[in-house]
């Protein structure tokens, strides 16, 4: 029997150089557009500047000839201390503290009304912004993906807006406020599960650490 090697079965076939899926071209503008996970809103920025000068050419280095030392800058630690039940967390950073409420604890389903537990919680937070002498607070609303976005947008910047209210009862005037509704942008966990998508779900209070 001869065999053609020039025959392939309709699988086998390459498709056209250059040629690329319609699904793949999708998730590719979808990746590009989506605002990426994990990331600090806007406004929250670390201070990564090097304290002091590094003399290069100073004998103590001990550098191998030939060698040049990098750009100094320093490194932001950040620790991250969290609830067994993941309702409350707070990171701390070189230069911010920043406290995050999951919603549930904070208001009742599509609510931006506090609960009575909610009221306890932030004044734990406002203790902590008179110790550390904060002047300047952020709080920012966050929703999951779940919904329309505009509906998200709407509702996070009205929970935003009932902390910082009741931040403002316990601090007086002397303390001013940014606030934003943010929507489904910058989750902290995965959206596709409802362990993530109750994390996503929070406000965030930040502010200065005192000393930075």
């Amino acid at each position: 029997m001869t065999v053609n090697p020039t025959s392939r079965s309709p699988r086998s076939r390459r498709m056209p150089r250059g040629a690329v899926p319609a699904a793949v071209a999708l998730l590719l503008a979808a990746a590009l557009s989506a605002p990426p996970a994990h990331a600090d809103p806007p406004g929250v920025t670390e201070d990564s500047g090097p304290p002091v000068r590094i003399d290069p050419h100073d004998p103590d280095l001990r550098m191998v000839q030939g060698a040049e030392l990098a750009p100094a800058k320093v490194l932001n630690i950040k620790s991250i201390v969290e609830t067994d039940d993941g309702s409350e967390r707070r990171q701390d950073t070189n230069d911010n503290v920043t406290f995050a409420l999951q919603a549930e604890v904070l208001f009742g389903k599509d609510s931006a009304e506090l609960t009575g537990d909610a009221v306890s919680r932030i004044g734990t937070i406002a203790d902590e912004v008179r110790k550390q002498h904060a002047t300047t607070l952020r709080v920012f609303g966050f929703t999951d993906n779940l919904g329309s976005a505009s509906h998200g947008l709407v509702l996070s910047k009205k929970r935003a807006t009932a902390v910082q209210e009741e931040l403002a009862k316990d601090l007086g005037s002397e303390v001013g406020f940014q606030i934003r509704g943010y929507g489904e942008q910058y989750p902290i966990a995965d959206n596709n599960t409802e362990e993530g998508r109750r994390k996503n779900r929070r406000v965030e209070v930040s502010f200065p650490r005192a000393g930075s």
